[in-house]
């Protein structure tokens, strides 16, 4: 194999292999075909770059179809929406279709099954024909109306095309294999009788073609060569290559059906009912919310186009599903605007600086390097003047050793300008500081060369001028969900992890060149990360979108919480080595509070079903999870928790069973619960070993009497 064919994905080589079995490459055509019921977001980008890529590659056409066979979901503005995305993404379609551009000929093929003895007018309840069906280990049974005769199902057909019929009273169902082992097979529905408006063919039809049925033969339809979809549409292809058996002619490009890993993302819902849920919900601020997934959101928050598609290259074409780090998306996001976003700078949280030994009334114009990754962006003008902004946090009045930033006594030097020294401070009646006053080297400008603007400060701050600086609105955006999986737990609702602190609105300043910046221009506010102009904004108001700070946050935040957990771990042993019990309260309150400073679900879950196995401080550390973390006791299966408490209950370790006897005794358990360890608790009782104490004595009897 030569060096290109090992570069090629899976899908490519299936291409290639046609190509050399002697398909036509002329003949090669691609589609994407969306549901107009949502917007698009970064799961179709991948489906959008793989489909689109291919035309590109082969120079083949791709069409962009609508499969709009639902009118009681879909609406012409999502038709919109994902028009105007595929084109912010840079992807040209060769034509422009619609399924319900098929209806009267689906509608005539479907007359032909009728003809045929493979298709018939069902008239069962949704129930029954649910119970008829079987289940994946019971074979199906024939349905009271599968043999009606080719007369009846063409008149009830007809009536049910003309509106004769209310909603649910019939169906069309394909006759194939009620015993097949794919229950797709088993007579699946073709129509079914919907009397809704169709945002393209008004009141036409009173029928509407189930997708399977539709989507197959829209591809035969626009001789579409490869029909690439995602995993779950596996066990659709064998029904996919049935309905093309009734109509196929020979002399037509037939569809193939291929499948790759749909884009699964952590810290994120793709499901398009769960999105319209938080839009219908008000969780988010609409489709375009810069926290959501959606194209139109990422876009709107600051996303590149360039960014979405590096992603979707770096993430490749797979066969196996995977969840891929969110932190890669927004990797390729900085290094698309490291790349081209000027450097300005915002302060977020101003505290006011006073230069005094800065001539009051004076001015300068320093000059400020737009972006020093790209050698034509030039300088700008940067007005300085004796009172300033910085960031609050960039000053302590008595700092730490390894505090790099300004404080009382302490040198730093200010961005393209000075080095300051603070001398003292101002604060009001409650004892917060209002103004910082300090003294800067007047021989000590940026680029000025003197020995003085050389000289070694311990850090560099970035500041604003007040007399020029512009306020602005700033929308400090954040995760929307505080765990990696957020709708993958059972008996949760997705919504129980929502971030409540991923939108927090300030007002900031701004440097004056800002003042002309238009809707989507972007900038990195340096040190503090990259902002794009919201559409919200006005000539009289700039508003501000961080689009992701200018290092992972997160990554940080969970390697801290994984390392807070192992070192919890470590310094549980020591529990069982103390000699006093101050000594073990004292170890025990700081895991505790290590514990529950932990937010992330999945790892607080992974931590405690890791944990229940026969080690002592093992099982120690998962009663102080169920203790002290912020999960309920409903959050912990209940199978993982007997196990829990019967090895506890069963542990050499005094400690670790009045550990367990507390948690059964305090945590919120229902009664059956609790009686199903009864039987342990009493061998305990009438079978005490040296290691009992009177505390775990005293703590069975409160349990029992629970009991």
């Amino acid at each position: 194999m030569s060096t290109e064919d090992k570069s090629l994905h899976f899908i490519e080589q299936i291409i290639e292999e046609n190509i050399t079995d002697g398909f036509p490459k002329d003949k090669l055509r691609f589609r994407f075909p969306p549901e107009p019921n949502g917007y698009l977001h970064i799961g179709h980008a991948k489906s959008i770059c793989l489909q689109f890529g291919l035309g590109l590659r082969y120079n083949a056409p791709v069409n962009l179809r609508f499969d709009d066979t639902n009118p009681a979901k879909e609406e012409q503005e999502y038709v919109d929406a994902i028009k105007d995305d595929l084109q912010w993404l840079g992807f040209k379609w060769d034509e422009e279709h619609y399924a319900s551009d098929y209806f009267q000929q689906l509608y005539d093929w479907a007359i032909v099954l009728i003809n045929k003895g493979k298709a018939y007018v069902d008239s069962q309840s949704s129930e029954d024909m649910a119970t008829q069906k079987g289940t994946p280990t019971q074979p199906g049974v024939d349905g009271p109306y599968r043999n009606r005769s080719i007369e009846e199902n063409l008149s009830l057909f007809e009536g049910m095309k003309n509106g004769d019929f209310p909603e649910g009273t019939h169906v069309l169902r394909a006759k194939i294999d009620m015993k097949s082992t794919n229950m797709l097979m088993r007579d699946p529905l073709m129509y079914r009788i919907l009397h809704r408006h169709h945002h393209r063919t008004g009141n036409d039809w009173k029928i509407y073609p189930m997708y399977d049925y539709a989507h197959g033969e829209s591809d035969y339809i626009e001789q579409i060569s490869h029909s690439i979809c995602t995993l779950e549409f596996v066990m659709h292809r064998e029904l996919y290559n049935w309905f093309l058996d009734q109509i196929y002619d020979n002399s037509l490009v037939r569809p193939h059906q291929y499948e790759f890993a749909r884009l699964n993302l952590n810290y994120t819902v793709m499901s398009k009912r769960k999105l319209l849920q938080l839009v219908q919900d008000k969780v988010v601020n609409g489709w375009d919310d810069p926290r959501m997934p959606t194209i139109s959101g990422l876009r709107r928050r600051g996303y590149t186009a360039n960014a979405i598609r590096k992603f979707c290259d770096t993430i490749g074409v797979a066969k196996r599903e995977n969840v891929i780090d969110v932190s890669l998306l927004e990797f390729c996001l900085r290094e698309d605007l490291n790349k081209t976003a000027p450097r300005v700078m915002a302060v977020l949280d101003p505290i006011k600086v006073i230069i005094t030994n800065y001539p009051e009334g004076k001015e300068e114009s320093l000059d400020a390097e737009n972006n020093q990754e790209d050698e034509t962006a030039g300088f700008r003008k940067v007005p300085f003047s004796r009172e300033l902004y910085i960031e609050r946090e960039d000053f302590l009045e008595v700092a730490p050793a390894k505090f790099f930033r300004l404080s009382i006594g302490n040198e730093v030097r200010l961005k393209n300008a000075y080095i300051i020294k603070g001398e003292s401070v101002v604060k009001d009646n409650e004892g917060n500081i209002t103004e910082i006053h300090v003294s800067y080297d007047t021989d000590s400008l940026s680029g000025s060369g003197s020995e003085a603007s050389k000289r070694k400060v311990a850090g560099t701050l970035h500041w604003v001028s007040i007399a020029h600086a512009i306020p602005a609105e700033v929308r400090v955006y954040d995760r929307l969900f505080i765990d990696e999986a957020p709708d993958s737990h059972k008996e949760k609702n997705f919504l129980d992890f929502m971030n409540q602190n991923s939108l927090e609105i300030v007002t900031g300043y701004v440097e004056p060149s800002l003042v002309s910046a238009e809707i989507d221009n972007k900038f990195q506010f340096q040190r503090l990360g990259y902002f794009n102009v919201d559409k919200d904004s006005t000539a009289l108001k700039l508003v501000f979108n961080k689009t992701v700070g200018l290092k992972d946050a997160w990554e940080e935040r969970g390697k801290k919480e994984l390392n807070s957990i192992n070192n919890s771990l470590k310094e549980i042993n020591k529990y069982f080595k103390v000699a006093t019990k101050p000594e073990r309260l004292e170890i025990e309150s700081a895991i505790g509070e290590t514990i529950g400073a932990i937010a992330n679900y999945s790892l607080l879950q992974n931590s405690f079903k890791k944990n229940i196995n026969n080690n002592k401080a093992s099982l120690l550390f998962a009663n102080f999870i169920l203790k002290y973390s912020s999960l309920k006791e409903a959050d912990f299966d209940q199978e993982d928790l007997s196990k829990l408490y019967l090895m506890s209950l069963r542990s050499e370790s005094t400690f670790v069973r009045s550990k367990t006897l507390l948690n059964l005794r305090d945590l919120e358990y229902d009664e059956i619960f609790r009686n199903s360890f009864k039987d342990e608790i009493l061998r305990l009782k009438s079978n005490p070993t040296k290691s009992t104490t009177e505390r775990e004595t005293e703590i069975l009897e409160q349990v029992l009497n629970q009991l």
